[in-house]
């Protein structure tokens, strides 16, 4: 059976989770943990999510992540793919690190990324991994960053924490309070229940019953149109990387015909290929067509070489 598309759009909200093959305890090590989360730093700078709410796990990850380019998995297949390479290579080891495809729900913005975040927040605690009280400063989840704002990189966004929290300010006082509605909310469960926490990792959205029955529409009026969908989306990703490649060109001072006319690896091409490697999603396989530096293995191992030893003039020219 065909796989179903995911649909994306432009400022959509997911509740992305995944488990390790098996089960396995793939972020046991407090190494691993820090290597993934360089991963979605990466990942988010790349592509422009911004993430409201994370959690780490011995086995398996939590992310609310808002997707301003609609590109869930145009992000999803880089972090994970990314972040597995690095794994087994580290390990030695080949094989699947996780549990299928990640999972990804729908989030209503108004009535159900606020409950979410709660709910990422205190999965240690659900878990009898951390106590309420330990939870601001275990380091692996968005909750530290919420309390720390130093911490916080710039595609963090404690908002909609706070928000539904009753309208908390990001102030000292402000986070103090979360605090507290975290620790009243982890022992009514009533109100757990009143937010679907249960509900929460199930099914296919997250929110209020208007809000499900848009998406409903949605879902039905693409019905039947899986390929062409993927085919869109797949186009309105190459635009972008086609977008930042002609903006490094103007950089370089060179036109579009220099990459046909100059050979596969000059400094210049492995600079431009390097560079958009690093700031965005762009393949292999359509650097080495784009830039004509052959095969994607080809591009992957001359792109690799150039990271180590980079030309400081060119660097500088891409900044």
């Amino acid at each position: 059976m065909a796989r179903k598309l995911r649909l994306e759009s432009e400022g959509g909200i997911y509740h992305v989770l995944n488990r390790g093959n098996y089960r396995a305890p793939i972020f046991r090590a407090e190494k691993t943990k820090a290597a993934f989360l360089k991963c979605l730093r990466e990942t988010c700078e790349k592509t422009g999510w911004r993430v409201h709410a994370w959690c780490l796990m011995s086995n398996h990850y939590h992310l609310a992540v808002a997707t301003p380019r609609a590109n869930l998995v145009e992000g999803m297949r880089w972090l994970q793919g990314t972040f597995s390479t690095r794994f087994n290579r580290l390990r030695q080891e080949s094989g699947h690190l996780f549990q299928g495809r990640y999972k990804s729900l729908l989030v209503d913005p108004a009535g159900g990324l606020g409950p979410l975040c709660h709910y990422i927040h205190l999965n240690p605690v659900r878990a009898h991994v951390r106590s309420l009280a330990q939870l601001p400063d275990w380091p692996w989840s968005s909750l530290h960053w919420l309390v720390t704002p130093k911490l916080r990189p710039a595609w963090y966004d404690p908002g909609a924490a706070l928000e539904h929290a009753g309208g908390l300010p990001d102030t000292p006082a402000g986070r103090k309070k979360y605090l507290d509605y975290l620790a009243w909310l982890a022992e009514d469960e009533p109100a757990r229940k009143a937010q679907k926490f249960s509900e929460m990792s199930k099914g296919w959205i997250i929110g209020t019953a208007g809000f499900a029955k848009e998406m409903a529409r949605e879902h039905g009026e693409s019905a039947g149109h899986g390929r062409r969908l993927a085919s869109e989306m797949q186009a309105a990703q190459e635009a972008v990387w086609q977008e930042e490649l002609e903006r490094l060109l103007r950089k370089l001072g060179r036109p579009v015909g220099d990459l046909t006319q100059e050979g596969k690896s000059v400094a210049w091409k492995l600079a431009l290929a390097a560079t958009l490697k690093a700031r965005t999603t762009a393949t292999n396989r359509w650097l080495g067509m784009k830039l004509q530096m052959g095969n994607l293995h080809e591009v992957s191992r001359k792109v690799a070489a150039w990271t180590r030893q980079p030309d400081p003039a060119l660097r500088k020219k891409l900044a």
